[in-house]
C-alpha cells in the first residue's frame, strides 16, 4: 500500500521524503551527542582551570556563567536567523561557530589568560545555542506530529550519552596531566597546553560535521511557519503554569549544573573521598549516567503516574539526598550527591510539558520563554560558588536544596494553578 501524506506533512513541505527520515534523524542524533559532550566537559574544565589559575570557586563558576549566558543572549537572534535561512543552514552555521570557539582554545592555551578561555567558551556556547534552536524543532517536524515526543526523547537520550562520556574523555586527556600536588602550581605551561588536544579534536569533529551537513540532502522544511495567520489574543505571560514553570526551569538547570560543576572538588575533599581529580572525574560520569538511565525509567513510570506527581517525588528525593551530602561525610556523602543525577533525569522534560499545558496557539512563544530560563545555569552556579568561598562546598549545596524545594512545589501544586484569565484568553 502507498502511504498517503498527512496534512501536517503537506504543510511542512516534506511530502515524498519519508524514506529519508531515518537517515536524517540518525544524522541529527549526532548533534545531540556532541553538544551533550561539550556541555558536560565544563565539569572537567572547572577544576582544571581552578587549579591552573588558582581561582576562587566564584571565579571558576564564571565558566558556566559564560556558557549558559550564551543561551540567554543568543537564543532570540538565533531564532530569527533560523527563520530566515532554514534549519539545515542553521545547523551548519552553528557547527562552524562552535568549531571556531573550540579551535580558539589552541592559541589561547599558550597565553595563560583565564578571560581569553572564557571568551572562547562563550563563542563555543553560541554555536551550541544555534544548534539547539535549529535541531530541536527540526527533529519534531521530521515525521508525524503524534510521534514527535518519542523522537525528541530518543535524541535527548544520546545527549545524555554524550554528557556521560565527557568526564571520561576529559579526565583522560585533561586531568591526567595534573596530579594533586601539581594542581597548586600557578600558570604551569604543561597544564595550559593540556586543553589543546581535546578541544582541537572537538574543533576537527565540528568542522567535519559542518561539511557533512552542508553536503547532505536532508528534507527541506519551512521554518517559522508555526505562527497563525492572524494575531492570537492574549499573552503566554498570563499563564501561571508557564510563569511558575519558567522559574522551575531556571532553578532546575542552575541546581543540576551547580552540583555537577563542584562534584570533582567535592570528591577531592579529605573529609569526603580525598580523590585526585582524574579519579574524581569517574564519579561525574556516574552522575550523568544516572540522569540518562532515569530518563528511560521515568518514561515508563509516567505512563501510569502523572508528570506532576513524579516531578514532585523526584524533587523531594533530590533535596533529601543533597541534605545527606551536606551534613555527612565519606562515601555516603559522595554517593548521595551522585544519586541526585538519577532524580534529575525527568525534571526538565516534565517541567517543560507542564508549563506549556493549555497554551494552545501560544505554545511556541511559551517554549521560547522556557528556553530563556535556561540562563539559570549561568546564575545559580556563580551564587553557589560565592557560598562555597565563604562557607565551604558542602554548605553551598544548601542552595540546590532550595531549588529542589521549589521544583517539588511546582510539581505538586504550582503546575495545577490555572487562572480564569488563562481559560478566558488562552484556551478559546
Amino acid at each position: 500500500m502507498v502511504a498517503i501524506p498527512s496534512t501536517s506533512e503537506k504543510e511542512t513541505g516534506i511530502i515524498g521524503e519519508r524514506k529519508n527520515y531515518h537517515f536524517s534523524l540518525t544524522c541529527l542524533t549526532s548533534l545531540f551527542f556532541i553538544w551533550g559532550l561539550i556541555t558536560s566537559l565544563n565539569d572537567i574544565l572547572i577544576p582544571y582551570l581552578k587549579g591552573m589559575f588558582e581561582l576562587s570557586y566564584t571565579q571558576a563558576m564564571l565558566i558556566q556563567f559564560c556558557f549558559f549566558g550564551a543561551y540567554f543572549i543568543v537564543s532570540i537572534p538565533a531564532g530569527v536567523l533560523v527563520s530566515k535561512i532554514g534549519y539545515q543552514k542553521g545547523i551548519v552555521f552553528g557547527l562552524i561557530i562552535a568549531g571556531v570557539g573550540a579551535l580558539a582554545f589552541y592559541p589561547i592555551a599558550t597565553t595563560g589568560s583565564y578571560y581569553a578561555f572564557l571568551t572562547a567558551l562563550f563563542v563555543l556556547a553560541a554555536g551550541i545555542t544555534l544548534l539547539q534552536v535549529s535541531a530541536n524543532p527540526y527533529v519534531s517536524v521530521l515525521g508525524e506530529s503524534k510521534t514527535a515526543s518519542s523522537r525528541l526523547t530518543m535524541t535527548q537520550a544520546f545527549n545524555s550519552l554524550g554528557a556521560t562520556l565527557a568526564p571520561i574523555f576529559g579526565g583522560w586527556l585533561i586531568l591526567s596531566s595534573m596530579s594533586k600536588s601539581e594542581a597548586v602550581v600557578q600558570h604551569s605551561q604543561n597544564q595550559a597546553l593540556a586543553v589543546q588536544t581535546p578541544y582541537l579534536i572537538l574543533a576537527t569533529a565540528l568542522f567535519l560535521m559542518a561539511l557533512i551537513f552542508a553536503l547532505l540532502k536532508l528534507p527541506k522544511v519551512e521554518s517559522g511557519q508555526e505562527q497563525t495567520r492572524t494575531k492570537s489574543p492574549g499573552s503566554p505571560w498570563q499563564s501561571r503554569n508557564l510563569v511558575l514553570g519558567a522559574i522551575a526551569i531556571f532553578v532546575y538547570v542552575g541546581a543540576e549544573v551547580g552540583i555537577g560543576s563542584l562534584l570533582i572538588n567535592f570528591a577531592a575533599m579529605d573529609s569526603i573521598a580525598g580523590l585526585e581529580e582524574i579519579e574524581a572525574a569517574k564519579y561525574v560520569t556516574y552522575y550523568w549516567a544516572g540522569a540518562m538511565i532515569g530518563r528511560f525509567i521515568g518514561s515508563l513510570v509516567m505512563q501510569k503516574i502523572s508528570a506532576g506527581k513524579v516531578l514532585g517525588f523526584n524533587a523531594i528525593c533530590a533535596g533529601a539526598l543533597v541534605l545527606v551530602a551536606t551534613f555527612s561525610s565519606g562515601m555516603i556523602a559522595l554517593w548521595a550527591i551522585i544519586l541526585v543525577g538519577l532524580c534529575n533525569s525527568i525534571m526538565f522534560p516534565s517541567i517543560f510539558t507542564l508549563a506549556l499545558r493549555g497554551l494552545k496557539q501560544h505554545t511556541s512563544r511559551g517554549s521560547g520563554i522556557l528556553c530563556l530560563a535556561i540562563v539559570g545555569g549561568a546564575i545559580i552556579p556563580v551564587l553557589q560558588g560565592v557560598i562555597a568561598d565563604l562557607a565551604g562546598i558542602q554548605i553551598s549545596f544548601l542552595l540546590p536544596v532550595l531549588c529542589f524545594a521549589y521544583i517539588a512545589f511546582y510539581g505538586l501544586v504550582g503546575s495545577q494553578l490555572i487562572s480564569r484569565e488563562n481559560v478566558a484568553s488562552l484556551c478559546r
